[in-house]
């Protein structure tokens, strides 16, 4: 089990900020901008290579939500950046496919 199958099971404790039957959003404990929030699907999919056209309506349906997560945190207004990490040369750290919806400062570009 992945950390974030255990948070959103309740085995491990975390600031939950949106919830549906399919996924769960909550804040970041390693926050890289002053809000970070991850986008996780309950069920695990290990990344987003590993993604089938079967999730296809589940992963869109969290890029949707991302509008409302970000409005709800206060960033639609200035913007925020979504991120999926692929693999561990992108930065990946939990093989658990994820969104990173990050907001609050400026954010350059080119990252990383």
């Amino acid at each position: 089990m992945t950390i974030f199958e255990k948070i959103a099971t309740r085995e491990i404790p975390a600031h939950i900020v949106s919830e549906t039957d399919e996924f769960i959003a909550f804040h970041d404990v390693h926050p890289q901008a002053p809000v970070h929030i991850l986008i996780v699907p309950k069920r695990a999919i290990p990344r987003i290579s590993e993604a089938q056209p079967a999730d296809g309506n589940l992963l869109g349906r969290m890029l949707l939500a991302s509008r409302e997560i970000a409005s709800a945190a206060g960033l639609a207004e200035g913007g925020y950046r979504l991120v999926i990490n692929n693999g561990p040369d992108a930065g990946e750290s939990v093989p658990h496919l994820h969104i990173h919806l990050l907001g609050g400062r400026s954010l350059q570009w080119p990252p990383g």
